[in-house]
């Protein structure tokens, strides 16, 4: 038994067109309506600003659409488009357009998880408004109650890296922590900080062929 399971969402938890396919096109042609309709959002106008220093474009919405869809195509963790597409999700799930769906074991898996007293978490790069909103509208109900935290790449830091793992620990307050996913370059930064890694290998994803050794892999939870 682990204190703290830590999970993945994309590719672990959901397929992987759930997120490339079904919200990325969702969100699409609601950026340039998003920005312009929130201006005074100091979230979007941060957002905004982002934009324009990591891209070097300082024109008009348009012109930063056109860099968000860039990075969407090239599907970038950049923070300030994981910003408005987690607003614009958050949106299409409250108003019933979005509706979030799992891989069959998963849900079970984290009621089982809940009834044993294991604590869980989420570390995804979409951000916590997002995952929050994702979790909140499933097709199997509002399933945010069987979590206690989420974390992005904003207030944990990169993926890849041990140090945001360590970062989570800290906000944990614990070190007997097990993260799932189904990259291996995030197992091999959470092993690095001292968790517990184990790699999930769906058939057809992305990774579902990966070399995830040494990592202990499941095909389910």
């Amino acid at each position: 038994m682990t204190e703290w399971v830590v999970l993945d969402i994309e590719g672990t938890l959901s397929a992987t067109d759930q997120v490339l396919v079904v919200l990325y096109d969702y969100a699409r042609p609601r950026l340039g309506p998003w920005i312009d309709g929130h201006g005074d959002d100091p979230v979007v106008a941060e957002a905004v600003r982002q934009i324009r220093e990591l891209s070097g474009v300082d024109g008009v919405t348009d012109e930063l659409v056109r860099v968000l869809h860039g990075w969407m195509d090239a599907d970038q963790k950049v923070t300030p488009l994981k910003t408005l597409q987690g607003l614009i999700w958050q949106q299409g799930y409250a108003d019933g357009d979005l509706v979030a769906e799992f891989f069959p074991d998963v849900v079970p898996a984290l009621r089982k998880w809940h009834e044993d007293g294991v604590k869980l978490a989420v570390f995804s790069s979409g951000s916590v408004a997002g995952q929050v909103a994702f979790f909140g509208h499933t097709a199997e109900g509002d399933l945010r109650g069987l979590f206690e935290h989420h974390f992005d790449t904003v207030n944990a830091g990169p993926k890849r890296e041990a140090a945001s793992y360590r970062a989570i620990a800290a906000v944990l307050g614990s070190d007997d922590i097990t993260f799932y996913s189904d990259v291996p370059a995030e197992l091999h930064a959470a092993a690095e900080a001292g968790w517990r890694t184990v790699g999930v290998a769906r058939p057809g994803e992305p990774y579902g062929d990966a070399d995830f050794s040494p990592h202990r892999t499941v095909s389910a939870l």
